[in-house]
């Protein structure tokens, strides 16, 4: 179990979430049926020996995870895999109906050789781990990180395709159709001369954006570039 914020969410239950299911337990000091709630979900999660974790966020205290999950009353209480909300309820549960919860995350033996075969990362495993789920997120963005990596970015973006839009996901085809990591050293003059031709040449466009996700939005530079291509389109 642990206690998280809005400053350590991201780390603590988003990331963490890509390796083992996480349960958002929202709460506030005077909520009444938290209060009744919370020790029932503490016993349940620790009962899976650590196949299922226990997240606690005070909603008094971190307004933008509240906000986040657009939480309305409490106790609110979320599953998180790979990201993103895969179950929850809102209110006071009883201690079957917890357990039958928190028992629907516990991966299958299926998924647990999936995740294992995932972890380790090399072709071969990851190809293995879409035989057995063909649709896995995790499997396709690292198979195609490193068939990018080998030069093969035309299967890279074939392989994309089967699973839904994320910033990850544009960040390794961006990768797939510029051929490699932008060089920092060169990238503000690439994009200087696509910004006159974004307009009229969709290759341009194209290739400017994907720049832009490769940089990344913590570069500084992405944002200023972002407002010079609306206005050259706009």
């Amino acid at each position: 179990m642990a206690d998280v914020t809005d400053a350590t969410f991201t780390t603590e239950v988003v990331e963490r979430s890509h390796t083992v299911a996480v349960v958002v337990d929202l709460w506030a000091p005077w909520c009444g049926p938290c209060k009744t709630l919370g020790p029932i979900l503490e016993q349940t999660v620790a009962a899976t020996g650590g196949a299922v974790e226990l997240a606690k966020v005070n909603v008094d205290d971190n307004p933008q995870t509240a906000q986040a999950f657009q939480v309305q009353s409490i106790p609110a209480v979320y599953a998180m895999r790979d990201g993103k909300v895969v179950d929850g309820f809102i209110g006071a549960q009883g201690e079957a109906a917890v357990a039958q919860f928190v028992q629907g995350l516990i991966p299958t033996e299926q998924e647990g050789e999936v995740e294992a075969l995932v972890a380790a990362g090399d072709e071969a495993s990851l190809r293995r781990a879409l035989e057995l789920d063909a649709d896995h997120e995790g499997a396709v963005v690292g198979l195609a990180d490193l068939l990018v990596a080998d030069g093969r970015g035309e299967e890279a973006l074939e392989l994309l395709e089967r699973i839904p839009e994320t910033a990850e996901v544009r960040r390794v085809a961006a990768l797939a159709r510029t051929g490699g990591e932008a060089d920092n050293g060169d990238v503000e003059a690439r994009l200087d001369d696509l910004l006159g031709r974004v307009k009229a040449d969709p290759d341009a466009r194209q290739e400017f954006v994907d720049l832009l996700e490769i940089m990344g939005s913590d570069d500084p530079r992405t944002s200023v570039y972002r407002r010079r291509l609306t206005t050259q389109l706009y």
